[in-house]
């Protein structure tokens, strides 16, 4: 259920710095174009950190209304219990999954983060995924941990952007006897973690050419290793140049570019540098994304 393409959804603000409810919509619509097998709302490139409890509880009934594929559901937090109210919501408004992210700034032990995902996933009858990206929590969720959390039926994989793609080897080495899955979580690194046997990725760069992306995981899936390598290092420049600086800047500016959203972002991030900003437009025009 979970194989393939999941864009990162961003979240497009109007100048009262509300939620752009029209710019949203047209970004699921290019999205689905593009083939794609579902999204992911209120995640780290949705700017989910600044959006209140209410509006994200608002943004993921806007998903699943306007979706028509499957919706992953951000529901993370370092506060449990928000965690859960967020999932029991997630669950009730009609969303396929959830995806947690690992607790940030409170550092939890091994047991507290146990106990963290195993509240979250008994709250609701629900498909958990589980996100391990260290460089925005501060925490590289233990293997152990890892390991433990997938024998619990609803947590049913993971979401890996750690980088690591031996640490990844093993994740999926220790849950071979589980129904486990690992979607990457890092643009350049989806051809090689499917080679080791994840199962797709959810995508920042499938915002932009959400085609390009599904073409190289399915070239993967058809075992096209060539065709995969060559769409690999086509969309590498438009990778490097979505995290020249803090993720979602970059994307924002070259949806707004497209004319999908304004690439209004919330404080306390800024707008893209102009230096940045001509590097992007140029990768966009020598992919045939601009005129």
């Amino acid at each position: 259920m979970f194989e393939g393409v999941f864009p990162a959804l961003v979240t497009p603000f109007n100048a009262d710095n509300r939620i752009d409810v029209t710019s949203f919509r047209n970004i699921v619509e290019h999205v689905e174009k593009g083939g794609v097998a579902g999204m992911v709302a209120c995640g780290t490139t949705g700017e989910s950190a600044t959006m209140s409890t209410q509006e994200h509880m608002d943004l993921i009934d806007l998903t699943v209304d306007c979706a028509k594929t499957i919706v992953i559901a951000g529901t993370g937090s370092n506060n449990t219990t928000e965690a859960v109210e967020l999932t029991r919501h997630a669950y009730d408004a009609g969303a396929n999954a959830v995806m947690v992210i690992s607790p940030y700034y409170n550092k939890p032990n091994n047991a507290g983060l146990i106990a963290h995902f195993s509240s979250i996933a008994r709250s609701a009858d629900i498909p958990v995924i589980l996100y391990n990206v260290p460089s925005r929590t501060g925490q590289d969720m233990p293997l152990d941990v890892i390991t433990e959390l997938s024998k619990i039926e609803n947590i049913v994989g993971i979401k890996e952007a750690s980088g690591n793609p031996v640490k990844v080897s093993r994740i999926i080495e220790n849950t071979l006897d589980e129904d486990f899955m690992v979607l990457s979580g890092e643009d350049a690194l989806t051809l090689p973690l499917m080679c080791m046997g994840a199962v797709g990725v959810i995508s920042v760069a499938a915002n932009i050419v959400p085609e390009k992306v599904v073409d190289l995981v399915n070239s993967v899936k058809n075992n096209d290793l060539k065709t995969a390598q060559m769409l690999h290092y086509e969309l590498a420049p438009l990778i490097r140049s979505l995290f020249l600086e803090t993720n979602p800047i970059p994307v924002k500016r070259a949806l707004d570019m497209l004319g999908l959203t304004n690439g209004r972002l919330r404080l306390p991030l800024a707008p893209l540098s102009r230096e940045h900003e001509i590097v992007l437009e140029k990768v966009l025009r020598d992919m045939g994304c601009l005129s």
